[in-house]
């Protein structure tokens, strides 16, 4: 049997990689540190950052996007993620091929095929091409000009394809989503592309980094490579990281274990839909009961509730309610009623990154 840490530990270790213990200085370096952020959903991914960076607002998360400091883009598991400006083209190196062979069948009962590809993507690189950017609808609207059906899901798979092969990204943030830009205008490659096992194995480095302690299988499962790619990443790794236990690794130069033990797993956290502190693993089971996880993500959907954390551990979700005054907020415990009092400082906090009022905070019996 593997010797393995105590959950409690785990939890606690976990706080501290994630930036949820201390806090860290900016949402460029919240993101830098979590490696990757799953964004599909805009709003939820701009206060996975602001619950890691206190004081901040959700106005500096479209600013590191309009500094081209973080990008948004397809660069892993098919979805959408906030990604380190410098990381997301050798990402997409080493993970794009295999998305896109996933897609192949997709791709053929949608009539996607080469040359379809080849026209759309001319059209997008003439009409981004010198700076400009265009909503989904405007670029739609030239595939369609030119004869080229978006009809069902045709015109989504086309900007995905293209965002894989590193032709567009979304840039200029516009209400609640971004416009879409050439990646190469809009950031610049700055840095000569690193070889494939480079690659691997710092995007396995960061994730431990901010999401340490961790197994290969995790890893395996939220970057979308393979297990073999996994293992070889840790191998290549070499004293950039360490044992935590039998199973898990974290960054070899993490604090000592004695300032993550059990005793540091506390505090309480009010988290996004979709955080990486549940979602960013293929084992949950150390941070949320597995009796519970099916409340996380209802029917299995992939659609990630926002969770309550207290001592490290998910004890319910909560749901907001959006007045004309201020917002108001219900609290789901998992195991009895959760006290209101206990979340509202950290229900403020969320309310202010929105620069919302917070209304009444209640709880579900």
């Amino acid at each position: 049997m593997p010797n393995l840490a105590s959950d409690a530990r785990v939890r606690a270790a976990r706080l501290d990689s994630h930036g949820l213990a201390r806090g860290l200085p900016s949402v460029t370096a919240a993101v830098r540190r979590l490696g990757a952020v799953q964004a599909q959903d805009f709003a939820a991914s701009k206060w996975v950052l602001g619950a890691r960076v206190r004081g901040s607002v959700a106005a500096d998360v479209d600013a590191a996007i309009e500094s081209r400091e973080v990008l948004r883009s397809w660069p892993m598991r098919g979805t959408l993620h906030l990604v380190p400006a410098e990381s997301l083209r050798d990402i997409l190196a080493i993970t794009g091929p295999r998305i896109l062979q996933k897609a192949t069948t997709t791709h053929r009962e949608l009539g996607l095929d080469a040359e379809v590809y080849a026209a759309a993507r001319g059209i997008a690189e003439r009409e981004l091409v010198g700076g400009r950017s265009l909503s989904r609808d405007e670029l739609q609207a030239a595939w369609q000009s030119a004869g080229i059906s978006t009809a069902g899901q045709r015109g989504y798979h086309l900007i995905w394809w293209l965002a894989h092969d590193g032709v567009l990204c979304c840039g200029p943030v516009e209400g609640r989503g971004q416009r879409f830009v050439l990646l190469d205008e809009w950031s610049p490659r700055v840095a000569p592309a690193r070889a494939r096992d480079a690659t691997l194995t710092a995007l396995f480095v960061a994730y431990l980094t901010g999401h340490g302690p961790a197994t290969v299988q995790d890893f395996s499962w939220w970057s979308g490579l393979t297990l073999t790619d996994a293992r070889a990443a840790l191998a290549e790794a070499g004293d950039q990281v360490v044992a935590f236990d039998d199973e898990r690794f974290v960054v070899s130069d993490s604090e000592p274990s004695e300032s993550t033990g059990a005793s540091r797993a506390t505090g309480r956290h009010v988290l996004a839909a979709f955080d990486e502190y549940y979602l960013g693993y293929r084992d949950r089971g150390p941070v949320c009961d597995p009796a519970h996880a099916p409340r996380v993500v209802p029917g299995g959907n992939g659609v990630f509730q926002p969770t309550l954390v207290q001592n490290g551990r998910v004890v319910g979700l909560w749901r907001k309610v959006e007045r004309a005054r201020a917002t108001s907020v219900t609290l789901d415990g998992f195991d009895g009623t959760i006290d209101p009092a206990a979340f509202t400082p950290r229900l403020r906090e969320w309310a202010r990154f929105w620069g919302r009022e917070l209304g009444e905070v209640t709880a579900l019996h």
